[in-house]
């Protein structure tokens, strides 16, 4: 019976996972790489398309499994802290304030293993999903450029890691 409960949720397990890049008809892995900095691993991150390298015409998936605990206040406040940075000039703070509320239900307080997944949606927004679950889905698409970009824009702040999810080196 043990064997079969153990079975059972690692199908469930899987077919969760499969949510967020389910999201994207023919996905393949563009590409994979870890964020560290100063010897200290936060998290995992993989780019599922149907291209490589992606661009903002199709959809993709961007999920990223962690290695430390992160509250989810931290992680809304380093996006835009990266919106920020990377948009000159930056966005108003009135869309900063909405893009902060629209983070709020797509994050949780994240622990060692658990996934974060934003999906790309041409032309929409973005789908979010926390442990396979949907959270929500934000209708805007300049706020998934915004977004998106804190990992696929020149400027980012982890190059290596850019080049790697859009396959240039692996």
């Amino acid at each position: 019976m043990r064997v079969l409960i153990v079975l059972l949720a690692a199908v469930l397990n899987t077919y969760a996972w499969a949510d967020c890049r389910s999201q994207v008809d023919h996905a393949q892995l563009s590409g994979k790489g870890a964020l560290c900095l100063l010897g200290f691993c936060l998290y995992d991150a993989q780019l599922w398309s149907t291209q490589t390298p992606p661009s903002y015409d199709t959809p993709f998936a961007l999920e990223i499994t962690y290695r430390r605990a992160i509250t989810r206040a931290k992680l809304i406040e380093t996006a835009l802290d990266e919106i920020r940075r990377l948009n000159v000039p930056p966005p108003p703070d009135s869309t900063l304030l909405q893009w902060q509320e629209a983070m709020t239900p797509a994050f949780i307080d994240v622990k060692p293993g658990d996934t974060l997944c934003g999906v790309y949606l041409p032309g929409r927004g973005a789908r979010f999903y926390a442990n396979g679950q949907l959270t929500t889905e934000v209708d805007d698409t300049a706020f998934a450029h915004a977004f998106f970009d804190i990992w696929l824009a020149p400027g980012t702040r982890a190059p290596a890691l850019r080049r790697r999810l859009l396959g240039e080196s692996h």
